[in-house]
């Protein structure tokens, strides 16, 4: 049984990424922190459920405890490294900048200290399509400049593409990032807009819609995300020595053995057209308050997935409207709501 160890695993991502190696056969240890940036006791519930499989262990503690990372990876030796974890949230980077640079670069580094002392066969880490910051050039596409970033969120994953790409080169060390887009579905997290917007609808509160609405994400359900991950850990960047050349349009670096990759829908949508399909799902037009772009958005996202097609042969496919009707079925379900 392949073992993998899993950053965030009571996070929004990692449990459903958990779930799938689970169901998959995979043996899998979670780490987490278990902060209080949402509903703790969400995280616990997944937690729960991920325990319900003999095949899932977890330790829960923070990225930054080196020492405590290093102990539960030794003795867990897996071949694989998922880090999920992070502080997540590009609107709260506004107000608390530090938790970022603590969790996401210091945190990250640890990871990384874990994975070069083990010798694991592969690490892979999240990044996010806030790299691409002020890029005008769509669908945007893994080999194109990224310099622009325009949080302190988007910054701290700059840097741990950065730092990634130094460890694979200085260690031998397969490295894969992944930058997600505008992530939804079950299971998710209360701070999302989707989250917040089938709430309001539901208890008949007006919800914010920036920039008049003229906006548009590559929104990505979650199981297409967490199904481009699995299929990613076997799709081992080659080292150097043992290659002949780079294909057009391949991020694989000349120096390393690393990559990024995008996981996306690819395909932009407007977010008018976002809250139309959360409204059919839960039966009730919304009430709408139109409000100016806030600091440090971008008016568009929209993914160059065709690497991960490449690599891979997937290519994530789940319309908006079945993925917010699984979610507001969920989301019915677990604040027992009736229909």
């Amino acid at each position: 049984m392949r073992r993998v160890l899993v950053t965030g695993t009571a996070g929004f991502i990692g449990f459903h990424l958990a779930r799938l190696l689970l169901s998959q056969g995979f043996q899998v240890h979670g780490y987490d922190g278990m902060t209080d940036y949402y509903d703790v006791a969400l995280k616990r519930r997944r937690h729960q459920m991920l325990m319900q499989s003999p095949a899932f262990s977890a330790t829960e503690d923070l990225l930054e405890n080196h020492e405590r990372l290093m102990q539960v990876a030794t003795e867990f030796q897996p071949e694989v490294i998922v880090h999920l974890a992070a502080q997540a949230g590009v609107r709260y980077s506004l107000e608390n900048p530090r938790s970022y640079v603590e969790s996401n670069v210091v945190g990250t580094f640890n990871v990384m200290e874990a994975a070069r002392e083990l010798e694991v066969n592969h690490l892979l880490m999240a990044s996010t399509s806030s790299i691409y910051g002020a890029n005008e050039n769509m669908p945007f596409a893994e080999v194109d400049k990224a310099d622009t970033q325009l949080t302190i969120y988007a910054a701290t994953k700059k840097a741990n593409e950065a730092m990634g790409h130094s460890y694979a080169h200085l260690w031998n060390l397969p490295t894969t990032m992944f930058r997600f887009f505008t992530v939804y579905g079950t299971w998710g997290r209360p701070d999302l807009a989707y989250f917040k917007f089938t709430d309001a609808i539901l208890n008949d509160r007006p919800i914010d819609i920036y920039n008049n609405g003229e906006m548009f994400r590559d929104f990505t359900c979650v199981d297409d995300l967490v199904r481009g991950i699995h299929l990613l850990i076997d799709t081992v960047p080659m080292r150097p020595d043992s290659r002949v050349d780079i294909p057009a349009g391949d991020s694989l670096s000349p120096v390393a053995p690393y990559r990024i990759v995008n996981i996306g829908n690819s395909e932009k949508v407007r977010l008018m057209d976002f809250i139309e399909a959360i409204e059919d799902a839960v039966g009730k037009k919304a009430i709408r308050n139109y409000m100016p772009m806030q600091m440090g958005d971008v008016p568009a996202t929209w993914a160059d997935t065709s690497l991960l097609q490449e690599l891979t042969g997937y290519k994530p496919q789940t319309d908006i409207r079945t993925g917010m009707k699984q979610f507001v079925d969920w989301y019915r379900e677990y604040y027992q709501i009736p229909a």
